[in-house]
This record gives C-alpha cells, sequence and structure tokens, in this order.
C-alpha cells in the first residue's frame, strides 16, 4: 500500500530548510512506499529576488502566482493520506491553508520546524513594517493541530514539548557522500562564512576581528550569501553570489568554517547546519557558543566555541599559525559528521513520523464510522 504524502513548504528547493528537511528524503521514502509531493509556495524565480532591494512589481506578481497555486493545491490535498509542512505553508499571513486542511479536511499533519519561527524579529529586507504580516503566532496553532513535530534542536523541541505535542529531534544534515573534503588545503588558508541576507549580521559583527588578524596573517576570506559586498584594509576578500549549482563546491574551497552568531532567542532556535555542513567537508568551525551550535561542535576536537571578540582572535589565531592542527581538527570534524549524521537514519525517522500520523488519521476514521453505524 502506497501513502501519499503532500509536503508544503514556504520556499523551492534553493532555500536549505526545504532542500534539505525535505527533498534530500524524498527519494529514500520512495523506496519505502511513500510518495511525497513537494509543493513550494514561492517558485524558484520569485524566490531568487525575494531578497532583493526594489522590484516591487515583479515581487507582488510572484506572490500572486503563488497565492493562487496555494487555492489549486486544495485539490492535490485531497489524495493525501498526509500533510507535512516544512515551518509554514505561506510565509505571510494566517495558517488558513493548514486550518483548512488539518481541521476542515481532517488531514493529518506531520509539522516540521528547524528554525524558532515562534520569536517575532525585524526581517533585515523589510524591516518592521513586515512583521503583522508574518503572523508569528501561527506556530502556536500549527503545533496545535499537528499530529507529531519534528524540530530542529533542543530549544524547539521543548518549546513543542510545553505545548503538549509529541515531537521527534532531527537535525538539519546534509549527506556526507555529497559534501567531501577537498584533496588538499589551501596556501594561503582560506576562512569563509556560507550564509543569507537573514545571517549576513552575524559575519558584520566579526569583521575588525578579522581585519586585525590580517595585520598578522595572510589568508584570503571567502563570503558567500552576504547582503552588501565586504572589504578589508588588511584581508583579500572575495564576495559571490550563493548558487545553488556551486554551494558544495564553495564549502570545499574552505579551510576553515566561520559561525558567529548572537546570544538572542531567535539564534538559540537554530538548528546549526553550517556547523555540519563545514564539519562534512573536513576543516574545523570556529563558532558563537550558542544554542544548537555548542552541542554539535566539540570545543578543542572538532572546532573552537567562543564567546567574545578575544576568543575569536584567539582561536583563529591557533589555526591560521598552526596548520597540522587545521588538519588534526579537519579530519575529527568529518569523522564526527560520518558517524553521527547519516542521512539513511533520519529518512527512516522521517518514515516513522509519516506513519504514526498516518494511522492517527484511521484511527480517526474508524471513531466516526463507528459513531455512524450505532
Amino acid at each position: 500500500m502506497c501513502l501519499r504524502v503532500l509536503a508544503l513548504a514556504s520556499y523551492p528547493i534553493e532555500a536549505a530548510a526545504t532542500r534539505y528537511r525535505i527533498a534530500q528524503y524524498v527519494p529514500r521514502l520512495a523506496a519505502h512506499g511513500i510518495e511525497v509531493e513537494l509543493q513550494p509556495f514561492f517558485s524558484s524565480d520569485a524566490f531568487a529576488i525575494l531578497y532583493e532591494r526594489g522590484l516591487w512589481w515583479q515581487k507582488t506578481r510572484g506572490l500572486l502566482t503563488a497565492l493562487a497555486r496555494s487555492l489549486r493545491l486544495l485539490r492535490q490535498a485531497a489524495r493525501a493520506d498526509v500533510v507535512w509542512v516544512q515551518r509554514e505553508a505561506m510565509p505571510l499571513g494566517p495558517p488558513i491553508l493548514e486550518w483548512l486542511l488539518a481541521q476542515g479536511w481532517r488531514k493529518p499533519l506531520l509539522l516540521d520546524l528547524d528554525d524558532a519561527t515562534f520569536v517575532p524579529y525585524v526581517s533585515p529586507t523589510y524591516g518592521r513594517w513586515i512583521r503583522p504580516l508574518k503572523w508569528f503566532g501561527k506556530t502556536d496553532r500549527l503545533i496545535a493541530w499537528a499530529s507529531l513535530v519534528i524540530a530542529g534542536n533542543r530549544h524547539i523541541a521543548d518549546y513543542v514539548r510545553a505545548r503538549g505535542k509529541p515531537v521527534v529531534l532531527l537535525p538539519t544534515i546534509v549527506d556526507t557522500d555529497r559534501f567531501r573534503p577537498k584533496a588538499a588545503p589551501s596556501d594561503p588558508p582560506v576562512l569563509g562564512w556560507i550564509g543569507s541576507h537573514s545571517t549576513f549580521r552575524y559575519l558584520k559583527a566579526i569583521l575588525p576581528v578579522l581585519e586585525e588578524l590580517g595585520r598578522r596573517f595572510t589568508f584570503r576570506l571567502l563570503i558567500v550569501g552576504g547582503t552588501e559586498p565586504v572589504r578589508l584594509r588588511t584581508v583579500e576578500v572575495e564576495n559571490r553570489r550563493w548558487t545553488l549549482e556551486r554551494e558544495i563546491e564553495d564549502f570545499r574551497s574552505l579551510d576553515i568554517g566561520l559561525y558567529p552568531l548572537f546570544e538572542d532567542e531567535w539564534a538559540r532556535g537554530k538548528s546549526g547546519l553550517k556547523a555540519i555542513q563545514y564539519m562534512a567537508v573536513g576543516i574545523p568551525t570556529v563558532a558563537s557558543a550558542v544554542g544548537a551550535v555548542a552541542e554539535i561542535i566539540e570545543d578543542g576536537v572538532t572546532g573552537f566555541l567562543v564567546r567574545s571578540p578575544e576568543e575569536w582572535y584567539a582561536r583563529l589565531r591557533a589555526l591560521l599559525e598552526n596548520p597540522t592542527l587545521r588538519q588534526q581538527m579537519g579530519r575529527a570534524a568529518r569523522e564526527v559528521a560520518v558517524r553521527r549524521y547519516h542521512v539513511a537514519a533520519h529518512a527512516e525517522a522521517i518514515r516513522r513520523a509519516l506513519l504514526h500520523c498516518a494511522r492517527e488519521r484511521r484511527a480517526w476514521t474508524e471513531d466516526v464510522e463507528e459513531d455512524s453505524s450505532s
């Protein structure tokens, strides 16, 4: 018997959450008789300009097209046994679509949360005016309607449990058969940060440290996905736009991975994907000791955890002046990534979660049929 799953996500596979929390598991689930139809709200073209400045007509057209497509999803949902929602079906407005599916049509809902979407924040692109449209309170409703929740880290899992909902803890991971170390280290070494518009502000906070390091050491800095070009007086900097096609190669080009965060509620809800990507390509990570990252990185073994600008400087200095230390930590990071983060094991956990939701649906249907016949 085939289990039919409709997977809804706000963004296409160019978004890491869609790519690594749904799409990479679709073939493995299909091998176990679970057919997943992934339907993102925004198309790839609309997503490509979503965080660019201006382009209001193109963005409006993309939003209207996405809304029309969402209405058509209701017909597809009628055939689904389970609805799998990554964060939210639509990034704006109340959870109307989820309410229709879970409460109206009684479809079992598997909710996946990899970010603390219940924490209000100010968009670095659109500012404060977008906050009412984000409808941050929707996450609590989605948790209440879900049969089961998959959480990307302990912070989110604790939030879900406090609301009386069963939860499965699954970090965001990558396939270590695809993310592999490069053949040889670079000379001079390459420090790198690969991120997005929402996390660029964290990198900006440590730029003075990197500039100070450049007065003593020769290294290159690669920045991928920043919202503006970075220039440092003492360091050769390469700024690149992020592309899906070059993602793995960008990670493999690095010798040291940078993962700065702020100590706040939003950052504590991050699932630490970047740390796992750095580890998978066999490089040490220097990261802020915040949230899930502090659990992923073993301080002094697979990387360094830091809490101040002085510690950023000291730990990066240690790695820059000691190539052997970089290689030892990189090998240890790779070994941990291969041993701990298995795509096959995560796919099996998701399979069980989907079957749990489907069984809940069958139990509800049987109860209704018994009530009707009595």
